[in-house]
């Protein structure tokens, strides 16, 4: 008997020349779970470790082509967007998601780099929050990210607690806010509409942690692909995305990737 097909993920994303995020980032983790992904480049970027010096939008109907051809003959079972950049292409984007009823939908809301550098036009910003967080199962913002959907500085773990209300309040299955750039140790808080999960862990010291949030919202949706239930995704993802960072390569000048060869047990 021929084994099972391993299940499909897609990814909606920008691909970056360095190898760290985006696309890369999410095939790789993908991989690394035992998925088999495919992917919808919404724009090319120029960068490294060091930041982003080109970007080069995707017209929004070819990347509307990308997700009809994957939708139509490789059917995903969970999917994530990260990089969009543009409000045409945000726009698209939904209405794919709503055309061909996708679900398992992890919302990465890609706007900054680690570099500083700003991924997403201004006034796409508002029209993520509109038309995409009401249909995600999920989203994963950082705590820049948080600020911009909810409209306010989040520097501290009660701020955390209630913009996840408040994603969820405006239509988000669930909302996993990142703190990785909280002031002490690392914390990550999830909100599911009922119940609180916190993860809380010693910062590593280190400077090579580009892509983790690709990273990190790809294995979600590899967990959701796996039948996984999403406390149980998130769980997972978090772990592989420690041990990343932990083993990471030291690559490039700047901010260097972290190990997508990290074990996912």
């Amino acid at each position: 008997m021929p084994p099972s097909p391993a299940p499909i993920a897609l990814t909606i994303a920008g691909s970056d020349s360095g190898g760290g995020a985006g696309i890369q980032a999410d095939l790789k983790t993908f991989h690394a779970f035992g998925v088999f992904g495919t992917s919808a480049v919404t724009a090319i970027t120029a960068q490294n470790t060091l930041g982003v010096t080109a970007v080069h939008a995707v017209p929004a109907a070819t990347v509307r082509a990308q997700i009809d051809a994957v939708a139509t003959d490789l059917p995903p079972t969970a999917f994530k967007t990260g990089m969009l950049g543009s409000r045409a292409v945000v726009a698209e984007v939904a209405r794919a998601i709503r055309e061909h009823g996708l679900v398992g939908y992890v919302m990465d809301p890609v706007m900054v780099a680690t570099s500083g550098d700003r991924l997403l036009d201004a006034d796409a910003e508002a029209l993520i929050a509109e038309e995409l967080l009401p249909l995600a199962a999920l989203v994963t913002p950082n705590l820049e990210e948080t600020g911009i959907l909810v409209g306010s500085d989040i520097s501290s773990l009660a701020d955390m607690r209630a913009a996840a209300r408040e994603l969820v309040g405006r239509g988000a299955g669930a909302a996993l806010v990142t703190g990785g750039h909280l002031a002490g140790d690392a914390i990550d808080l999830l909100w599911d509409g009922s119940d609180e999960r916190i993860w809380e862990r010693a910062r590593i010291a280190t400077d090579h942690t580009h892509g983790t949030g690709c990273t990190l919202s790809a294995g979600i949706v590899s967990g959701i692909a796996h039948r996984k239930s999403l406390i149980d995704a998130v769980d997972t993802a978090i772990r592989f995305v420690v041990r990343a960072i932990e083993s990471a390569p030291g690559l490039g000048s700047g901010h260097g990737p972290i190990d997508h060869f990290a074990s996912t047990e």
